[in-house]
């Protein structure tokens, strides 16, 4: 494992993540919008998470920007980053075939929005925010500098827990004791093992 290889499966994570998102965001652009929590704060919260699990990175990996942050390659920390990328890959998909046409970019309830608890969702309620964490973890360990590395926990993070529980709240009001049902069976971005 080389420092290049290192970067060539962060934008091949990049690039999964747009290929696999590309046709679920144009579907769902014709499904028409019922309740939405759009707005500045979602907006800031969503362009945050953008920088720091894209911007920033991809700037490192065209031109190692920012030198300063830079710390020796560890190809045992690549390896495991290439697991974790794979993960999140996998996790991305799984979720976007779950939710279908429920899927939304933002905090939507769409008209004939069903509560999905089947599939992935399962045991998890979030697992695109578990899908999230795992790109977040790939990339720190994939990218060898505090900041390009360290940007995606700080930038997710920022979204995570700006946003999970107005999204809960959201799904409460929608989906109500069905809702509270699923939430007492299924760990939020982690399964319940009972």
């Amino acid at each position: 494992m080389t420092p290049t290889f290192s970067k060539v499966v962060f934008v091949v994570l990049v690039i999964g993540w747009y290929l696999i998102r590309y046709e679920y965001a144009r579907r769902s652009r014709r499904e028409q919008i019922l309740l939405s929590a759009r707005g500045p704060r979602e907006t800031a919260l969503l362009l945050i998470s953008l920088t720091g699990l894209g911007i920033l990175p991809l700037i490192y990996v065209a031109t190692a920007i920012p030198h300063f942050a830079a710390y020796t390659f560890h190809p045992i920390a690549a390896w495991l980053g290439v697991f974790f990328a794979t993960a999140a890959l996998g996790m991305f998909q799984l979720t976007h075939r779950a939710l279908g046409r429920n899927w939304s970019i933002s905090l939507d309830v769409r008209e004939g929005h069903q509560l999905v608890t089947d599939g992935i969702y399962r045991r998890i309620r979030h697992p695109m925010y578990s899908a999230f964490w795992l790109w977040a973890i790939a990339q720190a360990l994939l990218l060898p500098n505090w900041v390009a590395g360290g940007a995606g926990l700080v930038g997710f993070g920022t979204l995570f827990f700006g946003r999970v529980a107005r999204e809960e709240r959201m799904m409460l009001e929608t989906f109500g004791d069905n809702y509270r049902a699923y939430m007492a069976r299924t760990g939020r971005i982690f399964p319940l093992f009972f």
